[in-house]
């Protein structure tokens, strides 16, 4: 099991939730509209944000960001350890900072200590863009060996200082070396890990990339928080996140099933279907709906779950617990379907 973390009232690690972060994109120097981006991932479950820090203007604002924002802030922070000072001095609640990349051990002794001080904790952040020229050509490239051993030079920091509230992630943009990193990570630290796959991609690529590197995580037991990191509006990080832990079972909420379709459908499915989607992904009650096209499987698929409709001629059925409660128009078939599923919540 892994040791407990606290970020900001948020625990990761031993038997806590796998925590949903994300990151906000845009200028944190500009306060107000940092502001707003993190109150409409709250409002999607982001649970920990994190916002890049790159000059003192930036570490300045993250006071007047944390003391507008309900969940905890992480800032990440490059090289200039005054930086991660002033972020701390600030509120925020993580740093993400490499120790080996700070300077001399009297900087990153004042940035243990005031850490201490606060109860604020370290993630160190590897990945293969950040990786020393020697264990480039120790390991001849970035490999799960290399990544590892970066992580472990730059804990060895921190334990030297015993500091030990500290949170690793090792990503890189190729699947199977991530997945291959955290696995031997896994196995000789206890040490929290904070999951994903960097660089994903779009939200198309991305999202696939990343529910098939966090998803194999997460199946085998690997993680404790996680980041989708995709180039799209970080909204989409945060519902993506979601749709993997409850695929997973990690998560409760409401459970979609949807025939393919094919030439015996006679309904719009597709945009049923997507309509349907949208509008009960923040439910959290944890029930199963069907939307079939047609009566080959549509009715046994509906039977199945807790609430459902089966396409026919311009109409459908919709069943509730394997009972047929009512045949609907197909243009009032979604708003009918959403009064059973109101019912139910």
């Amino acid at each position: 099991m892994k040791r407990e973390v606290n970020i900001g009232g948020v625990k990761i690690g031993g038997n806590n939730p796998v925590a949903i972060q994300s990151m906000c994109n845009t200028d944190t120097r500009d306060a107000a509209a940092t502001v707003a981006q993190i109150k409409k991932l709250e409002d999607a479950g982001c649970e920990i944000i994190r916002v890049a820090v790159p000059d003192m203007e930036a570490a300045e604002a993250v006071k007047k960001i944390r003391s507008q924002i309900n969940i905890p802030l992480v800032t990440d922070i490059h090289f200039d350890y005054r930086l991660a000072l002033e972020c701390m001095k600030n509120g925020a609640d993580k740093v993400r900072i490499n120790p080996g990349n700070i300077g001399d051990k009297s900087r990153v002794k004042q940035v243990v200590d005031m850490a201490k001080a606060g109860g604020i904790p370290i993630r160190i952040g590897v990945n293969g863009g950040s990786l020393d020229k020697k264990l480039l050509e120790k390991y001849g490239g970035v490999t799960a060996d290399a990544l590892v051993e970066s992580a472990m030079e730059h804990i060895a920091i921190l334990d030297e200082l015993n500091f030990f509230d500290v949170v690793v992630s090792i990503k890189v943009s190729d699947v199977p070396t991530t997945l291959a990193a955290y696995r031997k990570f896994h196995e000789i630290s206890d040490i929290p890990l904070h999951i994903g796959v960097t660089e994903a991609g779009t939200l198309r690529s991305g999202t696939i990339k990343s529910a098939v590197g966090i998803g194999a995580l997460l199946a085998e037991g690997i993680g404790d928080t996680m980041r989708v990191s995709l180039t799209a509006d970080p909204v989409e990080e945060v519902y993506a996140a979601y749709d993997i832990q409850k695929v997973l079972g990690l998560r409760s909420g409401v459970k979609l099933v949807s025939c393919p379709t094919c030439g015996r459908t006679q309904i719009n499915l597709i945009d049923i279907a997507n309509e349907v989607e949208k509008r009960i992904s923040n439910i959290e009650k944890p029930i199963k709906v069907a939307v079939m096209g047609c009566a080959v499987n549509g009715p046994g698929e509906a039977r199945e779950a807790d609430i459902g409709i089966a396409g026919g001629n311009g109409v459908g059925l919709i069943f509730k617990k394997g009972e047929i409660l009512r045949k609907v128009p197909e243009d009032k078939i979604i708003d009918e379907l959403m009064l059973e599923i109101e019912k139910m919540i």
